[in-house]
């Protein structure tokens, strides 16, 4: 298991400032490996936890799926979320973007700190697949708030960048002087969201390497999908999780970041 965050906490004492936050990003492929061959959930589960990540951002986990729960023995009894969470993030938050006869999937996230509001912007383009940025106002001590937004952007080029113009529109809304994380799956392997993104806001990766990570297909990773953006925080440590057991637990290669407040 190659764990690269450092120093694991449970919620934070209320007195203590923290001026260090773990970022992990994982698009979970509803808890499938690659061409959905295997359900893999409570492996993956064991991964994340192991990270000791302080925030999660999920893209493509379940709330539901009533056909999967009757075919697949391990699958949980709670939403998927809530199953990563455990008893390792007491707070999670759940934006629901896709609903369909056998249950609904979305983004979440899981924190070791409170959520005092969380909402989740639709920028779903009409016909189109159903797309959410989750956005959660974090009680961090030694900060009056932090946000953390969870994205996952469309495939088509024209849809991204709409759905990149509504995040810097929301964006614009937060208080200027906060700390916000922007991670998720941003299906922007042409690079054209990251030229907007980039004017606005630092990328983990972009400013220790040059460029955003190769996180897709996570067992040879060539394209740069996954993202963790940054506004009023630094990023002191960039990784990609690709080796084994993360290149057989999704279609997409986590990514983690030491981010400095």
């Amino acid at each position: 298991m190659n764990s690269t965050l450092t120093d694991p906490r449970q919620i934070t004492d209320s007195d203590t400032a923290v001026h260090r936050l773990n970022v992990l990003t994982i698009n979970v492929h509803k808890g499938f490996t690659f061409f959905n061959r295997r359900f893999i959930l409570p492996e993956l589960r064991e991964a994340v936890r192991a990270t000791g990540a302080d925030l999660v951002f999920l893209q493509e986990v379940h709330g539901s799926h009533e056909r999967h729960a009757e075919r697949h023995a391990a699958w949980p009894q709670t939403p998927q979320y809530e199953f990563l969470a455990d008893s390792m993030w007491p707070q999670f938050a759940y934006g629901r973007n896709a609903v369909y006869p056998d249950g609904d999937h979305g983004n979440a996230l899981l924190s070791k700190f409170p959520i005092s509001e969380y909402h989740n912007l639709d920028v779903s383009i009409a016909g189109n697949e159903q797309r959410g940025l989750l956005h959660c106002r974090l009680q961090v001590p030694g900060h009056e708030q932090v946000h953390a937004i969870c994205v996952h952007l469309g495939l088509r080029e024209a849809h991204r960048q709409r759905q990149v113009r509504l995040l810097l529109e929301f964006l614009d809304s937060l208080p200027a002087k906060a700390p916000v994380i922007v991670a998720g799956d941003f299906n922007d392997w042409r690079l054209k969201a990251d030229a907007l993104l980039s004017e606005r806001l630092v990328e983990a990766f972009g400013e220790h390497f040059g460029t955003p990570a190769r996180s897709f297909p996570a067992r040879l990773p060539l394209l740069r999908l996954d993202r963790i953006y940054l506004r009023n925080a630094m990023p002191c440590k960039a990784q990609v999780l690709a080796k084994y057991p993360w290149s057989h637990l999704s279609d997409h290669a986590p990514l983690v970041a030491e981010v400095s407040l």
